[in-house]
């Protein structure tokens, strides 16, 4: 007995439609081949399926027996067809990805070598950038994702939410700030303060939420504006000033000698989210990785 998917393919249609004629357009054949089929599958059950004496077609009781079987069993395989074909689209690719430097090069690295451990065939290349460009390299298709915070008035990019970064300040050891049993964000309006520059994201929440708070610290005025993070901490260590940062920086920070402290009232924190273009689909193989991030993180 040699039964193919073939020949179940064609029974099944033909039985739901009614007509060899029909059955032939929808699986792009003859009726020729479509009853030919059928027949070779007859003869290897040596069963009739239909009743072929009347002008309608029908099915004979063998062959309402052996539809759902049928039905059941072609759908199974184009199942197992369809799951393997995305299988080995997850299984290689590349991926790319932009992010702040920062979380490129602290936060990402661990989790993109489990990854690749898991899928050694998909390549992952990341894009470190400063914050403000990485909606634009996902927006300019640059990239799949992007790692980062999305306007809350952006309709052309979606986030979700990955983790939650913390605002800080950082201090040399010798600042007197250091020796304050709490911190609070008015404290710093007398100090020379270091930070992110105008239209990074980074910068753009922060303000917001000072200001939202009533807290008035003239960032506009008292904070040299510095593009890469790691230069804001060397001019910290070096006693230039307070650097406003995030959470991220709190490993380097401290592997430097600098003291991280977080201000009390408010307690200001940003989402930081995986980002893709909401008019773009991703790759399998991005799929993947925008779930193992999220599941290895949560």
């Amino acid at each position: 007995m040699d039964i193919t998917l073939k020949q179940l393919r064609a029974f099944v249609t033909v039985a739901n439609l009614g007509q060899f004629t029909l059955a032939a357009d929808k699986l792009g054949s003859s009726q020729s081949a479509v009853s030919t089929l059928v027949r070779q599958l007859e003869q290897n059950l040596n069963l009739r399926l239909f009743d072929r004496h009347t002008r309608l077609l029908r099915l004979t009781q063998a062959g309402m027996d052996i539809l759902p079987i049928a039905a059941r069993t072609v759908a199974d395989i184009e199942g197992m067809v369809e799951s393997s074909r995305e299988l080995n689209a997850l299984r290689r690719g590349k991926v790319t990805m932009a992010a702040g430097t920062v979380q490129a090069a602290l936060l990402l690295p661990p989790l993109v070598h489990g990854f690749t451990r898991l899928y050694p065939e998909i390549t992952v290349e990341l894009h470190d950038v400063a914050e403000k460009s990485v909606l634009e390299q996902v927006l300019n298709g640059s990239v799949d994702l992007g790692l980062g915070t999305v306007p809350e008035d952006d309709a052309e990019l979606i986030g979700t939410r990955l983790i939650t970064d913390e605002f800080l300040v950082v201090l040399h050891g010798d600042d007197p700030l250091v020796k304050r049993p709490e911190l609070r964000w008015t404290d710093l309006v007398d100090c020379k303060l270091i930070g992110p520059q105008r239209g990074n994201p980074i910068r753009d929440r922060l303000e917001n939420e000072l200001v939202r708070n009533g807290i008035d610290l003239p960032l506009d005025k008292a904070m040299q504006e510095v593009a890469l993070p790691l230069t804001i901490l060397g001019m910290v260590e070096g006693g230039l000033g307070v650097a406003i940062m995030t959470s991220a920086v709190t490993r380097l920070a401290t592997l430097m000698g600098l003291v991280v402290r977080t201000p009390k009232e408010p307690h200001i924190t940003r989402e930081v989210s995986l980002i893709q273009k909401r008019a773009r689909s991703l790759s399998p193989a991005a799929r993947r990785f925008r779930d193992f991030l999220l599941k290895s993180v949560h």
